[in-house]
């Protein structure tokens, strides 16, 4: 597995959000993070990349112990992440956001700016301009873009759809599709837009209460009663 989570407990100070989390992701999969609003989703992604400090249990990433590093020599490793909300800097032009992303995966490897475009040709056409003038769209797609630069082998996506619209979110999809099939990256993702789940996850692992309570195919999730249990749609 590429990447090995056993038991994991976090949160924030005396809280506990995250209670006795295991799951694992192999290469080449995209595995979906679902379940209802505060049930420790972004909570388990933060603590995944570093920003959280774990208070028990073991993240492994490429079979080494990763839970104690910090989020820098995590990403370092190849471990890249986009926070929910973007985290674009909007001051700064869209080309200084990408370079931004230059130390994720192995810092003496060459940095491909000619993939993203090619992903994502809109950021080539506007790499001078001021990122907080983009769409909430074209931000996203800078935020994930700013990750590609570098040499990821594991992507957190945390709600990539959120405030982006439909079209741009069947795109969103078919890119997460190509990371994994063209790149070879595996992508952990979570989400509650259902139509972008069905399009791009192999799994879909449920969380509620810190916990996680099932495992589902994505076509299991189809099923209204399923969909209904777990997400209360």
């Amino acid at each position: 597995m590429l990447l090995n989570v056993t038991n994991l407990l976090s949160g924030y100070g005396n809280v506990r959000i995250v209670n006795d989390v295991s799951f694992s992701a192999a290469p080449n999969e995209i595995v979906a993070i679902i379940g209802r609003n505060g049930v420790g989703k972004t909570t388990l992604m933060k603590s995944l990349v570093g920003l959280i400090s774990c208070a028990g249990g073991k993240i492994e990433f490429k079979s080494t112990d990763v839970t104690r590093m910090s989020a820098a020599k995590r990403a370092r490793l190849g471990i890249g992440y986009v926070p929910q909300g973007r985290g674009i800097f909007t001051r700064l032009s869209v080309g200084d956001n990408l370079r931004m992303g230059e130390k994720v995966g192995n810092s003496s490897s060459s940095k491909n700016f000619d993939r993203v475009f090619e992903f994502f040709p809109i950021l080539k056409e506007r790499q001078n301009q001021k990122a907080g003038s983009l769409s909430g769209g074209e931000q996203q797609q800078l935020s994930i873009g700013r990750i590609l630069v570098g040499s990821p082998e594991l992507i957190l996506l945390d709600e990539p759809s959120e405030g982006v619209q439909p079209n741009i979110v069947q795109e969103i999809g078919r890119i997460i599709r190509r990371l994994r099939d063209d790149e070879g990256l595996t992508v952990v993702i979570v989400e509650q837009n259902l139509d972008l789940i069905y399009a791009v996850a192999d799994r879909c692992i449920v969380m509620d209460k810190g916990t996680i309570v099932a495992e589902l195919t994505a076509n299991e999730l189809r099923e209204p009663d399923v969909a209904r249990r777990y997400l209360a749609i």
